[in-house]
């Protein structure tokens, strides 16, 4: 029952340079050796050049991001605005100058140079987790409750303030990894997804494939199953189910309905990191079990700890071999 392996990469690259992940976040040739030696060691299609892969943004918007010690990651210290009022009027960022997003686009040129090969992807938020960094989880959510329109306006105009990162993603001869983790059930119920967040996820979505010539993957965390519809009708050839939502139903819904998407089905990241060889390959085999075998069926990790041992992914890599 082969599957291809696909370990998603971000503050985990930060081990391969014996550094922090705020460390590397902030310094463009830290990140690209970061990069760089955990491609080396994995192997891993794509490359996503990020640490800290949902704060780019807003940052670059103005927001502050807080430098933790040890290995977390770095987080959005406050609110940048107060109202949507505020959000409405947010002048849009230039990715040519504001942030860290120069210094990241240039990491993965970098890396596109050295490894030809290898499928180098700048990531983009969506319009959902930008708003959740930008106003605040208890601002954004209040937001949706109580002025349903106006914050799908909001959500709107982030989305197509993103057109011009895409542009210059594609300019620089690199794709897009795309990210909405913050919008997934039960930080939004259903209904709300598809009133507020749905219109602007296909623009964003529209946007990016636009720009880079094709559909682009949308890599949405949480219990996606019941907005699984939704998210297939945006026209993106490949999503995640996650270990909190009903792996085995995920699949064969797509399957059966839109067989040319692709699936990453992400083991427990928790198992994953874990010690425990029996148990790393038990949450194989249960993958394996509904996923095995299955056209654009791909095995994955989410994103990969920081503390994770390497040697865990090279266990996981030779199980599969052997399969």
């Amino acid at each position: 029952m082969k599957i291809p392996f696909t370990p998603a990469i971000y503050e985990h690259a930060a081990r391969f340079v014996g550094k922090t992940p705020g460390e590397v976040s902030r310094d463009g040739e830290l990140l690209f050796q970061a990069h760089r030696g955990a491609y080396l060691e994995y192997r891993h299609q794509p490359i996503a050049v990020g640490i800290d892969i949902y704060n780019l943004e807003a940052e670059a918007y103005g927001a502050r991001v807080e430098l933790p010690g040890e290995d977390a990651i770095p987080a959005i210290a406050e609110p940048l605005i107060a109202s949507l009022e505020e959000g409405l009027a947010l002048r849009p960022y230039d990715p040519a100058h504001d942030g860290r997003i120069p210094m990241v686009i240039a990491a993965g040129q970098r890396l596109r140079r050295e490894f030809p090969e290898a499928d180098v992807r700048i990531p983009v938020a969506g319009p959902f987790s930008i708003a959740f960094n930008l106003r605040g989880i208890n601002g954004l959510c209040e937001d949706v409750a109580l002025r349903p329109e106006d914050a799908a306006k909001f959500l709107w105009r982030l989305a197509e303030s993103q057109a011009a990162l895409c542009r210059a993603v594609a300019a620089a001869g690199l794709d897009v990894a795309f990210f909405e983790s913050a919008a997934a059930p039960p930080m939004l119920s259903p209904r709300q997804f598809r009133a507020v967040e749905l219109p602007a996820l296909r623009r964003i979505l529209e946007i990016a494939a636009e720009s880079v010539g094709h559909p682009v993957p949308c890599i949405m965390g949480g219990n996606t199953y019941p907005i699984l519809e939704d998210l297939l009708s945006t026209g993106t050839s490949y999503l995640v189910s996650n270990v909190e939502t009903n792996q085995a139903a995920f699949v064969e819904t797509v399957a059966r309905t839109h067989p040319h998407v692709k699936v990453r089905v992400n083991m427990n990241p928790g198992i994953v990191t874990c010690p425990d060889p029996e148990r790393i390959y038990g949450e194989i085999d249960r993958v394996l079990s509904f996923a095995g075998g299955r056209p654009n069926c791909l095995l994955g990790t989410g994103a990969l700890p920081y503390e994770t041992p390497p040697e865990n992914i090279r266990l996981i890599k030779s199980y599969l071999a052997g399969c």
